[in-house]
């Protein structure tokens, strides 16, 4: 596993305004959601990041795309050579994060099967450790033999 690899994975290719053609908007808002993400640690199986809440609150669709872009790190941590296709994404919202309020994430590897593995994404206030959202994120492994 190559940490590096798992950063450069989530880091965006291009400039939002670089982007164009039809999966320009996708990719744009991917770029955005990602933007300011840290990644603190990296290991099999693991990873963990923090950024801060941007100004508003952390929107729903944001986490979700969060979930979804980072569970896709902890399979690549886990030395599987895909990120896969999602199959399912469940997201659960308890509480909310504030203007300015750091934020951490801890993306798990549950079971990686032949065909389909599962990672749970765990948003956490940084400072009191307070569950923010919780996300299981299931994925198509298509293995390239």
């Amino acid at each position: 596993m190559d940490p590096e690899a798992v950063r450069r994975s989530l880091e965006p290719t291009a400039l939002s305004k670089e982007v164009v053609g039809p999966a320009s908007a996708s990719l744009r808002y991917d770029a955005f959601a990602l933007t300011g993400v840290r990644i603190d640690a990296a290991e099999h199986g693991r990873l963990l990041c923090s950024f801060v809440s941007p100004a508003g609150y952390l929107l729903s669709g944001v986490t979700a795309t969060l979930a979804d872009q980072l569970g896709s790190g902890v399979f690549l941590s886990s030395g599987i050579g895909t990120s896969g296709v999602s199959l399912e994404l469940n997201l659960s919202y308890v509480d909310v994060a504030s203007i300015g309020e750091e934020i951490e994430v801890e993306g798990k590897l549950l079971r990686a099967g032949k065909s389909v593995g599962v990672v749970s994404v765990d948003f956490r206030k940084k400072m009191t450790g307070k569950l923010i959202a919780q996300a299981r994120h299931t994925k198509y492994l298509a293995h390239c033999n």
